[in-house]
Protein backbone atom coordinates (compact mmCIF):
# COMPACT_ATOMS: atom_id res chain seq x y z
CA UNK A 1 0.00 0.00 0.00
CA UNK A 2 1.19 3.37 -0.64
CA UNK A 3 1.16 6.24 2.08
CA UNK A 4 2.34 10.30 2.39
CA UNK A 5 3.69 12.00 5.42
CA UNK A 6 1.40 14.98 6.47
CA UNK A 7 2.72 17.18 9.29
CA UNK A 8 -0.25 17.49 12.22
CA UNK A 9 -2.61 19.28 12.67
CA UNK A 10 -2.88 19.39 8.52
CA UNK A 11 -3.34 15.52 8.16
CA UNK A 12 -6.04 15.80 10.75
CA UNK A 13 -7.74 18.72 8.62
CA UNK A 14 -7.56 16.21 5.66
CA UNK A 15 -9.22 13.48 7.72
CA UNK A 16 -11.82 15.67 10.27
CA UNK A 17 -11.88 18.83 9.05
CA UNK A 18 -12.93 19.32 5.24
CA UNK A 19 -9.47 19.47 3.42
CA UNK A 20 -9.82 17.87 0.20
CA UNK A 21 -6.68 18.87 -0.87
CA UNK A 22 -3.20 18.64 0.01
CA UNK A 23 -0.57 20.92 -1.34
CA UNK A 24 3.00 19.86 -2.25
CA UNK A 25 5.73 21.42 -4.55
CA UNK A 26 5.99 18.46 -6.63
CA UNK A 27 3.49 16.38 -8.91
CA UNK A 28 2.65 12.95 -8.86
CA UNK A 29 0.65 10.42 -11.24
CA UNK A 30 -0.31 8.15 -8.55
CA UNK A 31 -4.21 8.06 -8.49
CA UNK A 32 -5.89 5.18 -5.98
CA UNK A 33 -5.60 4.78 -2.02
CA UNK A 34 -3.34 6.05 -0.38
CA UNK A 35 -2.26 5.44 3.95
CA UNK A 36 -2.01 9.25 5.92
CA UNK A 37 0.97 9.00 7.98
CA UNK A 38 1.03 11.81 10.49
CA UNK A 39 4.92 13.12 10.53
CA UNK A 40 6.10 12.98 14.23
CA UNK A 41 7.45 16.75 13.87
CA UNK A 42 5.31 19.13 14.58
CA UNK A 43 6.64 22.77 15.76
CA UNK A 44 4.19 25.14 18.17
CA UNK A 45 4.05 27.45 15.08
CA UNK A 46 3.02 25.19 12.61
CA UNK A 47 0.04 24.30 15.17
CA UNK A 48 -1.07 27.82 15.81
CA UNK A 49 -0.76 28.47 12.23
CA UNK A 50 -2.60 25.96 11.10
CA UNK A 51 -5.03 26.00 13.76
CA UNK A 52 -6.16 30.01 13.06
CA UNK A 53 -5.92 28.87 8.77
CA UNK A 54 -8.73 26.37 10.07
CA UNK A 55 -10.80 28.73 12.33
CA UNK A 56 -10.75 31.01 9.64
CA UNK A 57 -13.21 28.30 7.46
CA UNK A 58 -15.21 27.33 10.41
CA UNK A 59 -12.58 23.90 11.28
CA UNK A 60 -11.86 23.89 15.16
CA UNK A 61 -8.58 21.84 15.58
CA UNK A 62 -8.67 19.30 19.01
CA UNK A 63 -5.46 20.98 21.05
CA UNK A 64 -1.95 20.24 19.68
CA UNK A 65 -0.83 16.95 22.56
CA UNK A 66 -4.06 15.18 21.30
CA UNK A 67 -2.96 15.10 17.81
CA UNK A 68 -1.32 11.49 16.90
CA UNK A 69 1.76 11.72 15.08
CA UNK A 70 4.77 9.25 13.94
CA UNK A 71 2.09 6.74 12.59
CA UNK A 72 -0.84 5.53 10.11
CA UNK A 73 -3.65 7.74 11.16
CA UNK A 74 -6.17 6.95 7.74
CA UNK A 75 -6.80 6.55 4.57
CA UNK A 76 -8.19 8.36 1.26
CA UNK A 77 -7.88 8.47 -2.49
CA UNK A 78 -5.81 10.65 -4.55
CA UNK A 79 -8.23 11.38 -7.24
CA UNK A 80 -5.82 13.87 -9.67
CA UNK A 81 -3.08 16.50 -9.10
CA UNK A 82 -3.65 19.59 -9.75
CA UNK A 83 -1.73 23.29 -10.30
CA UNK A 84 -5.84 25.42 -9.39
CA UNK A 85 -8.13 24.55 -7.47
CA UNK A 86 -11.15 26.29 -5.55
CA UNK A 87 -10.94 25.02 -2.32
CA UNK A 88 -9.85 27.72 0.63
CA UNK A 89 -7.46 25.22 1.51
CA UNK A 90 -5.41 24.87 -2.04
CA UNK A 91 -2.35 27.07 -1.39
CA UNK A 92 0.56 25.08 -3.01
CA UNK A 93 2.29 25.16 -6.59
CA UNK A 94 0.53 21.30 -7.05
CA UNK A 95 -2.44 20.20 -5.03
CA UNK A 96 -2.95 16.36 -4.68
CA UNK A 97 -7.39 15.97 -4.53
CA UNK A 98 -8.09 13.64 -1.82
CA UNK A 99 -11.59 11.97 -1.44
CA UNK A 100 -12.99 9.18 0.84
CA UNK A 101 -11.06 10.17 4.09
CA UNK A 102 -11.32 7.89 6.70
CA UNK A 103 -9.20 8.27 9.75
CA UNK A 104 -7.71 5.11 11.66
CA UNK A 105 -6.63 3.87 14.91
CA UNK A 106 -2.93 5.68 14.96
CA UNK A 107 -0.73 2.91 14.11
CA UNK A 108 3.22 3.49 14.37
CA UNK A 109 5.70 3.82 11.70
CA UNK A 110 8.24 5.53 10.55
CA UNK A 111 7.43 7.76 7.77
CA UNK A 112 9.23 9.32 4.39
CA UNK A 113 9.75 11.36 2.04
CA UNK A 114 7.37 11.40 -1.26
CA UNK A 115 4.49 8.83 -1.56
CA UNK A 116 6.51 5.52 0.05
CA UNK A 117 5.49 1.93 0.50
CA UNK A 118 3.98 -0.07 3.20
CA UNK A 119 4.14 -3.49 3.92
CA UNK A 120 1.11 -5.52 3.85
CA UNK A 121 0.41 -6.61 7.39
CA UNK A 122 2.17 -3.31 9.06
CA UNK A 123 -1.60 -1.84 10.05
CA UNK A 124 -2.58 -5.60 11.85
Amino acid sequence: MKALSIRQPWAWCILHGGKPVENRNWWTSYRGPILIHAAKGMTRDEYEDCRDFAAGLGVTLPPAEELPRGGIVGRARIVDCVREHDSQWFFGKWGFLLAEPEPLPCTPFKGALGIFDVPEGALS
